[in-house]
């Protein structure tokens, strides 16, 4: 073989060997998401419910265009996705069908909490129970699919389970005491409790259900919202404290929580992500991340576009990716990249505790 002949033999194996690497098979076979409006993708869109996103300006920026989707563009787990190397978003259950649920399944609600009556006030939506009911139907699937019970559990104790609950029974529970009994019957302490005991139950019925690898993700700073900054802060930017401190208690117990589940469960592996702190950098360094407006919603009504969601065909601000808010709630797509990212691959040590995602996939 003459020398230029074996250069670009070389150069070929190289480019075979590169995409092979890019297009390969994902780290893990299936990703199952758990959640609410932060990263639910569709299961609203066709219940009775005032939680739905299935319209512009949501998904503005995202290659379908609006899908139920809480933000202009990709949520956290739509970036943690393309990090795990899958090839396409993984499909809400509302229209999940055959093969394609061996890849993951997203079960996430619109204003659903870990208590059923949490956002009762939206009107429908699938409560963290309801999403495991939801989980144990598709288990079923995989089991005919794959052939047998031992085959599935095979398969399903290789997946990425996602839980990111607990805001709503803030939001749309607890600080919502015109309509919610909680902050009568709780404490602050003893909410968090009474949340993560609840909790507990529906991660050990997950795991009986063939969950092993169990990605638990901590409640943000809903103190800071847009919303919360229009009805409760003096100044329209001072983070409502009141809020923040119960969601911190929350956070506490559920790293208890994950030391607890890893002590107990050997065949199993939990980890927690700080979405609190994550979130806690994008305000505090909001510049170093392009950021340039962190009290406002690009899109809203009212006070810091924060007393509620965006209005159908409202037109949106033209600088989305300098917005950590994309509405009352919920971060734009520029921030869910941050976030999802730093999930995946902890920038921090205090990120991800005590492995990230990354290396949980390696497992």
């Amino acid at each position: 073989m003459s020398g230029e002949s074996r250069w670009w033999w070389v150069v070929f194996v190289v480019v075979v060997l590169w995409c092979g690497v890019v297009e390969g098979e994902p780290q893990v076979p299936c990703y199952f998401i758990f959640g609410d409006s932060l990263v639910d993708n569709g299961n609203n869109n066709n219940i009775a419910s005032l939680a739905r996103a299935n319209y512009l300006p949501y998904g503005i920026d995202f290659p379908n265009g609006p899908t139920g989707r809480f933000s202009n563009g990709k949520t956290t787990v739509d970036v943690i996705a393309e990090l795990l190397g899958f090839d396409d978003y993984i499909p809400p259950y509302s229209s999940a069908r055959g093969q394609a649920i061996l890849r993951g399944v997203n079960y996430a609600s619109a204003a659903a909490g870990i208590r059923d009556e949490t956002g009762q006030q939206l009107g429908a939506r699938i409560s963290m129970n309801g999403q495991v009911n939801n989980y144990k139907n598709t288990v079923s699937q995989v089991v005919d699919l794959l052939g047998d019970e031992d085959q599935a559990a095979n398969y399903l104790s290789k997946c990425i389970y996602s839980l990111g609950l607990g805001s709503n029974d803030y939001l749309n529970n607890y600080f919502m005491p015109n309509v919610y009994s909680t902050s009568r019957q709780f404490t602050p302490e003893q909410y968090a409790q009474v949340l993560i005991q609840e909790y507990s139950q529906q991660i050990r019925t997950l795991y009986n259900f063939g969950a092993r690898k169990f990605v638990l993700i901590g409640v943000g700073q809903i103190g800071c919202s847009p919303n919360a900054l229009a009805q409760n802060s003096p100044d329209g930017s001072s983070c409502v404290e009141k809020i923040n401190s119960a969601n911190r208690l929350f956070n506490d117990q559920l790293i208890s929580l994950v030391d607890d589940l890893n002590n107990n469960a050997a065949d199993a592996k939990f980890i927690y992500i700080n979405g609190y702190g994550i979130f806690e950098d994008l305000l505090t360094k909001s510049s170093s991340y392009g950021l340039k407006v962190t009290n406002a919603g690009c899109c809203g009504v009212g006070r810091n576009n924060g007393q509620i969601t965006c209005l159908p065909l409202q037109t949106p601000c033209q600088n989305r990716d300098e917005h950590l808010f994309w509405d009352a709630f919920h971060p734009g797509e520029s921030a869910n990249t941050i976030i999802g990212r730093r999930s995946y691959s902890a920038e921090s040590a205090t990120d991800a505790y005590p492995i990230d995602i990354r290396r949980l996939a390696q497992l």
